[in-house]
C-alpha cells in the first residue's frame, strides 16, 4: 500500500499544525479536516450571519474534497459541529446548502453536534467530512 498524502490546497484558508486533507492512497478514501467559515486569507467569512458560514465551509469542503481527487456526490460522511448560540430555527439551512453540493438520492451518513464553541470566537458551524475516492 502506498504512503498516506497529506494536502493543504492553496485556495483553502491557511492552517497551523494540520492538513486539510488525509488521503489513504490504495484505499480509495481521503478524510476531510473540519472546515470553517474562513477565507482564502483565513478571514473570518459572514461574522454573526449562520448562512453565510455555511456556503463558505461548504465551499472551503468541496476546495478540499476536488483538492483529494473526490466529488462532493461521493462524499460518505459528514460530521457538523454547531455552536450553542446557533438557534434551532436556523438550523434547515444546513440542508438548503448541502443539497446543492451533495447527492440527495443517496446522501452521506450524517452526525450534527452542538456544542459550546469552536476553535476560534466567531466560528458559528464547522463540517468535516470522509470522502470515496474513484480510480
Amino acid at each position: 500500500m502506498a504512503a498516506p498524502e497529506f494536502l493543504t490546497p492553496k485556495t483553502s484558508p491557511p492552517t497551523v499544525g494540520y492538513s486539510h486533507v488525509a488521503k489513504t492512497n490504495g484505499l480509495g478514501i481521503a478524510f476531510i479536516a473540519g472546515q470553517v467559515p474562513c477565507d482564502v486569507s483565513g478571514k473570518l467569512v459572514g461574522e454573526g450571519d449562520f448562512r453565510a458560514q455555511v456556503e463558505q465551509v461548504f465551499a472551503n469542503l468541496k476546495i478540499a474534497v476536488e483538492a483529494a481527487g473526490g466529488s462532493m456526490h461521493d462524499l460518505l460522511k459528514l460530521n457538523y459541529y454547531l455552536v450553542a448560540s446557533v438557534d434551532r430555527a436556523e438550523q434547515p439551512v444546513i440542508r438548503e446548502v448541502r443539497d446543492r453540493y451533495v447527492n440527495v438520492a443517496n446522501p452521506p451518513a450524517s452526525t450534527l453536534a452542538v456544542i459550546h464553541r469552536l476553535a476560534q470566537p466567531g466560528w458559528l458551524v464547522e463540517i468535516e467530512a470522509v470522502v470515496a475516492l474513484r480510480g
